[in-house]
């Protein structure tokens, strides 16, 4: 598989790397601090068109593909992680959905205002009692006359406060389980959709999640995704591409952490010289910088594989398990490192060690994704 970039995804990836340098960074810690949406930062980032980078060019995005995406992903997670999802959730969980099963209208209603950055959009998919196992949910959609009535709560829901799309997932009939699952896009503003609380995270401040509820909340049958029972389906699919984009995010914080700590360790000094000359930092970081290009590696497969339309749910959770898995061990060397600063709020180190350990859990946990690929490969075997 070759993974050299083509000249217009250099061209993306640096012209993201630079503005995350200049846009994010210097803002990066402020957002932590205030735990708001950062809508300013928001606005720069649909100027550039990132809000359109994988919608097709017919609705006004640019066309371009999942690795591309992570390009993007990567460069921004290592400024800001919290300030990357606000891309990555809206655009390769909840806007993928209806790239690949909306309809012809619902594709010209949603897109164009995606890709221009004016409306966010959110997948509304976890319940209090369903997580890693969404075939239990509870909210119903009830036909009504010419379209359903929605009635449960949603949790977690990451950019629920702000956005203007929902692509909520519901049941239409408990008994058959996941294959009752059926997905409906929701307007802010439809009466009965009302924002819950907001969820008080450990990390990720300035990404804001909360509860979505659903009372009697009419949808016309228009706004259906896709036929009725169709959601399972919908759902996995849309995890494959997120699954790929936390694998991107889990580098570019791992290395935001790896080259603080090299940065660090070449300037810090003990017994007389840097602490970067002995052999128990040389061998951290040493395993820091590998565990980085692997997961790169992985997560790029597994884009390409989707992009050309190939099978890759057992990639993606490859991907995603061993670079959130890899985000964990290179935040906590790093900080390491960094000794007692990098326990303290002056260092960005606690933040990236903050941020990292949700990657191993949202869009599927490690167990799951260790689930899904011994199941691929039983099969292949």
């Amino acid at each position: 598989m070759d993974f050299e970039l083509t000249e217009d995804q250099k061209l993306l990836h640096s012209t993201i790397r630079d503005f995350a340098r200049k846009e994010i960074v210097p803002v990066a810690s402020r957002i932590d601090k205030e735990n708001e949406f950062p809508a300013e930062t928001v606005k720069k980032m649909a100027g550039l068109g990132l809000f359109g980078l994988i919608i097709p060019e017919k609705y006004g995005g640019s066309g371009k593909g999942v690795l591309d995406l992570c390009l993007a992903v990567e460069e921004l997670a290592c400024a800001s992680a919290a300030v990357d999802n606000y891309l990555r959730v809206s655009l390769s969980l909840a806007i993928v959905p209806i790239i690949e099963f909306g309809t012809e209208e619902q594709k010209q209603k949603y897109l164009p205002v995606h890709a221009a950055g004016e409306k966010l959009a959110c997948f509304a998919l976890t319940e209090a009692g369903a997580g890693s196992d969404p075939s239990s949910m509870e909210t119903t959609a009830t036909r009504k006359g010419d379209g359903y009535v929605l009635n449960g709560t949603k949790c977690f829901i990451s950019i629920g406060e702000h956005s203007d799309i929902v692509v909520v997932f519901a049941t239409v009939d408990k008994s058959l389980g996941g294959r009752g699952i059926t997905a409906f896009i929701v307007e802010k503003g439809t009466p009965g959709l009302k924002v819950g609380r907001r969820e008080e995270k450990m990390g990720l401040h300035g990404f804001i999640s909360s509860e979505l509820n659903f009372e009697d909340c009419f949808i016309p049958a228009g706004n259906r995704l896709g036929e009725e029972g169709q959601g399972f389906k919908i759902a996995l699919e849309a995890l494959d591409a997120s699954r790929i984009t936390v694998g991107a995010e889990s580098v570019g914080i791992s290395r935001a952490a790896y080259e603080a700590a090299l940065a660090y360790a070449k300037e810090r000094k003990q017994f007389g010289e840097p602490i970067a000359n002995f052999q128990a930092i040389q061998w951290m970081l040493t395993d820091m910088a590998t565990q980085i290009d692997a997961a790169r590696l992985l997560t790029w497969r597994a884009a390409k594989l989707l992009d050309e339309g190939k099978p890759c749910v057992k990639e993606a959770a490859m991907a995603k398990l061993f670079a959130s898995e890899a985000c964990g061990s290179i935040t906590s060397k790093a900080l390491q490192i960094h000794g007692g600063y990098g326990y303290t709020t002056d260092f960005p180190m606690e933040r990236y060690f903050r941020d990292a350990k949700i990657t191993e859990i949202y869009e599927g946990t490690s167990e799951i994704m260790r689930l899904t690929i011994a199941r691929s490969i039983l099969r292949e075997g």
